[in-house]
């Protein structure tokens, strides 16, 4: 249950932020191209700190790097609260930057606590925690749409989210599993850590970052896009738009929660294979739909699709105790570098092409996944012949 905690708690604070950008907009008198600039801010924290996450975990412990990220997360909201409250772009930013860096530290230490669970229940869980992060960012948004139509200024709502911040992370790690014991050579001495960039030169676990730069391109890319190339491409409401977000966002959330089965049943392989091609289906029918009905199919497919291939990446580079914590760092870094990176160039392509479009470039890398998924097959025996049988 702790674990659950703390990816809700996660996507709440990072929805809370994300939810209202059109009011910190407002206060820092600034358009749409200076919260461009801020938010890659953001994303800069994250890229240069997921990369040392790993590193952070194992000589503090995932309950430890939860801890830190998110008192990390906690102070950058109140320098963005300052920031907003004071009107100071720069500082804003000096507060995003070190928001990123806190969510990705503690994004890779939630997921390396998730493994650890998973390898004791000897069972998929994974996509269930990513569910309750998808659950919390919804929550989350659904507090900051509340407070605004309230009246209440995105200052005093950061002031109350870091504070439910800083008590959840300090409380609920104590409820995480011990951490693994140091692995021994056949002398009984404690092994040598790996290098924090030894697992960068490892095959298969770059194979597995390209299982997720699809999954994560393929997630990214809706988030960002969905609602824009519903109202540009089909001529509809913005309401509309916002709906086709919610319809895709649902269909991801609840296949996360269920999906757990038919990995368990499957195998990963198989299980990658039949949601990437899933996606890939509705991402063609959202691109190449006459209607909004047909869209919104597209839409649920392509939200099924795209719910189990981030989950399964961190199961797969997490098997290992003693390398997971390298492996999970390195694939993480892949995924969100295509996360970030990959929808503001899908915006450069939508300008000649157009969004709809555009989108059909993601599909590219599904195919990708597609390709590479044998890199996530299980490691572990018992699990995979659990799953064959």
């Amino acid at each position: 249950m702790s674990v659950f905690v703390i990816f809700a708690l996660n996507g709440l604070i990072f929805a809370s932020w994300a939810a209202r950008i059109p009011a910190a907009a407002e206060s820092l008198g600034i358009g749409a191209g200076g919260v461009g600039l801020l938010l890659l801010f953001s994303a800069v924290g994250s890229v240069c700190s997921l990369p040392l996450a790993g590193s952070v975990a194992q000589r503090i412990g995932t309950a430890g790097a939860v801890r830190v990220g998110g008192l990390t997360t906690s102070a950058a909201s109140l320098i963005i609260a300052a920031s907003l409250f004071w009107p100071n772009v720069p500082l804003a930013a000096g507060g995003l930057l070190l928001f990123g860096a806190g969510i990705g530290l503690w994004d890779v230490a939630m997921n390396l606590e998730g493994a650890e669970v998973e390898r004791h229940l000897r069972r998929t869980v994974m996509p269930k925690f990513h569910a309750a992060f998808s659950g919390g960012a919804f929550i989350g948004a659904m507090i900051g749409a509340g407070l605004s139509a309230a009246g209440i200024s995105l200052s005093l709502h950061l002031l109350g989210i870091l504070t439910l911040a800083t008590v959840l992370v300090l409380a609920v790690p104590r409820n995480f599993l011990p951490d693994p014991v140091p692995a021994h050579d056949d002398g009984g001495t404690q092994a040598a850590a790996p290098s924090r960039f030894a697992a960068w030169k490892e095959g298969r676990t770059l194979l597995i970052g390209v299982v997720v730069l699809g999954a994560a391109l393929t997630e990214g890319a809706a988030n960002d896009w969905v609602a824009k190339a519903t109202v540009d491409g089909l001529g509809s409401s913005e309401t509309a738009g916002a709906l086709m977000f919610g319809i895709f966002v649902a269909a991801m959330t609840v296949t996360r929660w269920f999906g757990a089965r038919l990995i368990d049943r499957l195998g990963r392989v198989p299980a990658l294979r039949i949601c990437m091609s899933a996606s890939l289906a509705g991402l063609l029918l959202f691109v190449l739909a006459p209607n909004l009905l047909l869209a919104a199919v597209g839409a649920v497919f392509w939200g099924i699709g795209a719910a189990l291939g981030f989950p399964m990446g961190m199961s797969a580079a997490g098997e290992d105790p003693a390398h997971a914590a390298s492996r999970v760092s390195v694939v993480s870094t892949i995924g969100y570098m295509a996360f970030f990176v990959g929808p503001p160039v899908l915006g450069f392509v939508g300008e000649l092409w157009g969004v709809r479009n555009a989108l059909l470039l993601v599909g590219a890398a599904m195919l990708l996944s597609i390709l590479f998924a044998p890199a996530a097959a299980e490691r572990d025996k018992d699990r995979a012949v659990s799953a064959a049988s």
